[in-house]
């Protein structure tokens, strides 16, 4: 079970405030859906759908990209760690 679960009807994470689904929990379903991209988007869209009736003022193609766009494009390579072995030019360099 994760903390990062939706806090209703605001949607913000109850694990970090941010809103949901916070980069924490899109990482969570997209190993937990790793075979199954079209269930995690039918998963996220009952979300979608539900958060387009708490949040009426909230536009829908922002909703749409919040709750299921994300789900299409390749994962962010920026949120994973860059800290791995240093190369022959930075190891001289701090050496």
């Amino acid at each position: 079970m994760t903390a990062h679960g939706p806090v209703m009807p605001i949607w913000s994470c109850g694990g970090c405030d941010l809103p949901w689904p916070c980069p924490t929990r899109r990482r969570e379903l997209r190993a937990e859906y790793a075979d199954a991209p079209v269930s995690l988007a039918l998963y996220l869209g009952a979300y979608l759908v539900q958060a387009a009736e708490d949040m009426p003022w909230a536009p829908s193609g922002t909703l749409h990209r919040r709750f299921v766009g994300w789900t299409r494009q390749p994962p962010d390579t920026q949120q994973r760690s860059t800290a791995t072995v240093p190369t022959e030019t930075e190891h001289h360099q701090t050496g």
